[in-house]
């Protein structure tokens, strides 16, 4: 499995939609779903599945799956 798959794979199993929904207008609150506990589960389930821990202020920016994609570039993490 690559990053990339990876990558999407936790944000299928956090929040309920289909993997069309995962581009640049998937963002923080887009779904009731990705609200502040979902936020942080998905932040687990990231640090889990690259084993890595993310910087609190990594974590706060992390505000789209786009933008995930650019922070996770700072570990190393190529997707």
């Amino acid at each position: 499995m690559t990053s990339a798959d990876k990558y999407q794979k936790v944000f299928l199993e956090c929040f309920p939609i289909p993997q069309e929904k995962l581009n640049s207008n998937f963002t923080y609150q887009s779904i009731p779903e990705w609200d502040s506990v979902g936020h942080m589960a998905l932040m687990a389930a990231l640090e889990e599945a690259f084993d890595i821990v993310l910087d609190i202020d990594d974590i706060i920016e992390f505000g789209s799956y786009t933008l995930g994609i650019e922070i996770l570039k700072k570990y190393d993490v190529t997707l």
